[in-house]
């Protein structure tokens, strides 16, 4: 699987009765493939995955593996601290289409080294598609061992993985792990070119909602060794991308998108943090 580029990680729109707004989705996907992402990502933090019900999980699933309808590939998050819900998810989403999974750190109850090797072996031993990694201690509480990232990354299975920590350290020592086989992707907007500077191919990105064709564009000017024309779209984007970040994830990036509708825990946006996001929209052109 071909991990160049830029791939969206997709919002869930709901509708004002708090159901899934599956048109919107719909268009939103068709938006996506029209406007050159690389690939999509379902079911990630972006998606409010923890607040969908198993049903709702499997109608998005299948409704963007139906609308992508092999044009460009589909990665679906299993992310669970339980291993065995994982892999359950895993073989659901390969029996449904998907071109590879996406799975976590456990958070919560955490796991040592030897645990946490086995989790991820685990959910990749599980299924014929490719495994991603997804390291971003804010929201679990705990990182992937180098040590175990080291071994992780000679898996036949696990093929890269999602770096989010910002922590530039970490990024380094990701990075002396790449090869042929393992690939490492920014999970963040605003470290894009660090993470290809130091042989990242790639971003599961929150900004690309908005700007797929931009973000895509970027990635491969790098990537084509149009350095300078890179950096100049990231740096661009750096002050909307930090306000969309103002609030958690993704109540900004709905905002922005029009998608008023939120699932508790997560709810509107404050009206001084919208004013600075709508600010800085208009900045770079967006409204």
């Amino acid at each position: 699987m071909n991990l160049k580029g830029c791939f969206t990680a997709l919002v869930t729109p709901f509708t004002s009765d708090d159901k899934i707004d599956f048109d919107m989705l719909r268009e939103m996907v068709q938006f996506q493939i029209e406007n050159s992402a690389d690939g999509l990502v379902a079911l990630g933090t972006t998606a409010e995955t923890p607040t969908l019900t198993e049903w709702e999980k499997e109608e998005i699933v299948r409704l963007v593996i139906s609308e992508v309808n092999g044009k460009i590939p589909v990665i679906v998050g299993v992310c669970s601290n339980n291993t065995k819900e994982s892999v359950s998810l895993a073989q659901k989403w390969e029996n449904m289409g998907a071109n590879a999974v996406l799975a976590i750190a456990p958070y919560y109850n955490k796991a040592n080294e030897s645990g946490m090797e086995n989790h991820f072996a685990a959910i990749a031993d599980s299924v014929n598609i490719p495994t991603i990694l997804y390291n971003v201690p804010s929201r679990t509480g705990c990182s992937i061992p180098i040590k175990v990232l080291r071994k992780l990354s000679h898996h036949p299975n696990i093929i890269g993985i999602k770096e989010a920590s910002g922590d530039m350290n970490y990024l380094m020592k990701c990075a002396k792990l790449i090869s042929d086989n393992f690939a490492l992707l920014s999970g963040n907007d605003d470290m894009v070119i660090p993470t290809l500077s130091v042989g990242g191919i790639g971003v599961i990105s929150v900004i690309s909602n908005l700007i797929p064709n931009e973000w895509s564009a970027m990635v491969h000017d790098y990537l084509c060794g149009y350095h300078k024309k890179a950096l100049e779209t990231q740096m661009k984007y750096l002050d909307l991308i930090e306000a969309l970040f103002i609030e958690p994830n993704p109540i900004p990036i709905k905002t922005v998108m029009n998608i008023a509708g939120f699932r508790l825990p997560l709810c509107k946006m404050l009206p001084c943090n919208e004013t600075i996001l709508r600010q800085r929209m208009k900045e770079v052109g967006l409204c």
